[in-house]
C-alpha cells in the first residue's frame, strides 16, 4: 500500500471548485492519495464521479480510495474503499472487495482500533487528532492517544481531524504513518499548501 505521508480528502463544501477539478490540481501537485468523500450526492452521482476520478488517478500513478460504499468501489475498480463506524461491517466490505483490495476504517478509540486491525483492515484513519471544522467527529483525541495507538497496533495509522502545516511535524513524530487533509488543502491557494506540506514531508524524511 502506497502512503507518502499526504492524503488528501475532497470536500466540495470548503471549496467551490469540483472533486474532479480539485483531484487534478492536487494531483499535478504532487498527492499520491486521493480519498473521494461525498456526503450529499446520491449513489449514481457519486459512482459517475468516482469512475473520473479513478480514471484521473491513473494517469498520475496515484491511490484511488472511495469513501462509504464497498459496492461502488468495485464497480470502478478503485483501490480501496475507507469505511466510518456506521457503515458496512469490514467483514462484509472484505467480502464484496476480496483480499488485494485497500480497506481502511475510521476509528476513534484503542478499542476500535484493535478491532479494525484484527478485523484484516489495511490501515485505520485515527482521529480527530485535534479539533475540525470539516466535519463532527467528536472531541480531539490529542498526541497522546496516536502514540499509544502505534503501540498497540502494527497496520498504517492515518493520522485526521484539525492537521495543518503547524502540526503536521509533531502528529507525524507521533507516530503516524500518514495525515490525512481536507480543509488546510483547501482553503486557500491549492497548490502552494501542498508545496507547503510536501516540503515539510521532504525535509523531514531528510533528517530522519
Amino acid at each position: 500500500m502506497y502512503l507518502n505521508g499526504l492524503c488528501f480528502i475532497t470536500d466540495r463544501r470548503i471549496c467551490d471548485l469540483t472533486a474532479q477539478e480539485t483531484a487534478h490540481i492536487v494531483l499535478r501537485a504532487g498527492i499520491k492519495w486521493i480519498q473521494y468523500r461525498e456526503k450529499d450526492k446520491s449513489r449514481r452521482e457519486i459512482y459517475h464521479e468516482s469512475i473520473r476520478l479513478k480514471n484521473l488517478a491513473e494517469k498520475f500513478n496515484a491511490v484511488f480510495i472511495v469513501n462509504d460504499h464497498p459496492d461502488i468501489a468495485l464497480a470502478v475498480n478503485a483501490d480501496g474503499v475507507h469505511l466510518g463506524q456506521d457503515d458496512l461491517p469490514l467483514k462484509e466490505a472484505r467480502k464484496i472487495l476480496g483480499k488485494e483490495k485497500i480497506i481502511g476504517v475510521s476509528t476513534h478509540s484503542i478499542e476500535q482500533a484493535i478491532e479494525a486491525e484484527r478485523g484484516g483492515a489495511s490501515y485505520i484513519g485515527f482521529g480527530p487528532i485535534f479539533l475540525t471544522e470539516t466535519k463532527d467527529a467528536g472531541e480531539p483525541k490529542g498526541i497522546q492517544m496516536l502514540r499509544e495507538i502505534k503501540r498497540l497496533i502494527t497496520i498504517p495509522v492515518v493520522a485526521i481531524g484539525g492537521i495543518n502545516i503547524e502540526n503536521i511535524k509533531p502528529t507525524l513524530d507521533s507516530g503516524a504513518d500518514a495525515v490525512a487533509v481536507a480543509s488546510a488543502i483547501l482553503k486557500g491557494d491549492i497548490s502552494e499548501n501542498i508545496k507547503r506540506f510536501l516540503d515539510m514531508l521532504y525535509k523531514r524524511n531528510r533528517i530522519a
